[in-house]
């Protein structure tokens, strides 16, 4: 074989259509978009919810609850996989596992807003993990295992409620008794 013999398989590479070139090419004229009309134009993206005038149906339905916009993410630990990840030597039991030990086993890809540990499956191992949070089943288990498990978001809640936060209408009252 040569360098100059190399060529791709038949059929591996298909020629683009050449529309507008004459009737006699079979896509002339209108180019194979029909005859007149929004969709024959250029710069139609597309009317995909147009229903002839009609109300659309993402219209008609009802809409129902809220998307919290800046709701937190977090990844699910199942205590299954944790042991699975100990027993394969992925991770070191002996050491304090955080979301960062997870990542850098392979357990999880991303830590996103934090790591939530649930109850499914059985931990045989005794640890120490660091998470946003457990579930109470995951909990018992791994205090019967003989570990800890440390809440993080717990405690920013904690923090968070014993400095009460003021209403508008506090701060008023209290800049009234100043003056």
């Amino acid at each position: 074989m040569k360098l100059n013999d190399l060529r791709d398989n038949p059929g591996a590479r298909k020629e683009r259509v050449r529309v507008g070139r004459g009737i006699g090419s079979g896509k002339g004229k209108t180019a194979g978009r029909g005859v007149k009309g929004q969709k024959s134009r250029s710069g139609v993206t597309g009317i995909r919810q147009f229903e002839g005038g009609q109300m659309p149906l993402y219209m008609r339905l009802p809409k129902r609850g809220f998307n919290k916009p800046n709701r937190l993410k977090f990844v699910e630990l199942n205590l299954g996989r944790l042991q699975q990840a100990i027993d394969a030597g992925k991770l070191d039991a002996g050491k304090k596992i955080d979301a960062a030990a997870l990542v850098a086993a392979g357990v999880i890809r991303r830590p996103f807003d934090g790591v939530r540990l649930l109850g499914v499956g059985e931990l045989k191992a005794k640890v120490e993990i660091e998470v946003a949070h457990a579930s109470a089943r995951a909990r018992a288990a791994v205090e019967k295992a003989g570990g800890a498990v440390v809440e993080t978001a717990r405690k920013a809640e904690e923090a968070a409620s014993a400095k009460p936060a003021k209403s508008r209408k506090a701060k008023k009252a209290a800049d009234a008794e100043q003056d």
